[in-house]
């Protein structure tokens, strides 16, 4: 594969600190990798492969650990962001058969290890409904909304990887944005009626 001369900000920084990320997670990985192949309850494998749709609609195959434990599932997905085939920030990839991977604003940007909807799972806010946040991002993604996504993405993550049960006061908050309204995110004849 070429490198692309021409990047911009966003690919910039996949390929910068993805690549740090996956120097740093690398060990980890592998010891993960090594214990689930070695693993009885794993009979299939270390790895689950999963196809996905990308930028342009284009189909790849995700490979990730068959484990969700401290999330190292979305860590072994780096090699797909250091490729190109995937972002740090982006929207959820999503199965071709999946009819929300046919909205027309997924097309351009590449699927992400972490995004909007994934930061804001335990937000109080009412329209926090995961196709809305992304259709948001892809509306208005650029570098500072990506590195704010990314320094909330460890406590989202911890807190979605807790325990049913877990006391929600223990799990880290995740402030709301209160500038956005919940207007620019509802579908076209939305009505709060019902």
């Amino acid at each position: 594969m070429v490198p692309d001369l021409d990047l911009d900000p966003k690919r910039l920084l996949d390929l910068t600190l993805g690549s740090l990320l996956l120097v740093l997670a690398a060990p980890l990985l592998a010891a993960a990798a090594l214990t689930l192949t070695l693993s009885a309850r794993h009979p299939g494998g270390a790895f689950t492969h999963e196809r996905r749709v990308g930028l342009d609609g284009r189909v790849f195959t995700v490979r990730s650990l068959a484990t969700r434990r401290h999330r190292l599932d979305l860590l072994s997905r780096l090699p797909h962001v250091v490729r190109g085939e995937m972002s740090l920030v982006g929207p959820a990839p999503l199965a071709p058969g999946d009819p929300r991977a046919a909205a027309p604003w997924r097309l351009f940007v590449r699927p992400g290890l972490t995004g909007l909807a994934q930061v804001r799972r335990r937000s109080p806010m009412p329209w926090d409904e995961p196709a809305l946040l992304d259709q948001h991002y892809v509306e208005h993604h650029w570098i500072g909304l990506d590195l704010a996504i990314l320094a909330r993405t460890p406590a989202a993550a911890l807190a979605a990887s807790a325990p049913y049960g877990t006391d929600a006061a223990a799990l880290p908050r995740i402030p709301a944005q209160g500038h956005l309204s919940d207007t620019d995110h509802r579908p076209r004849g939305y009505s709060a009626a019902g």
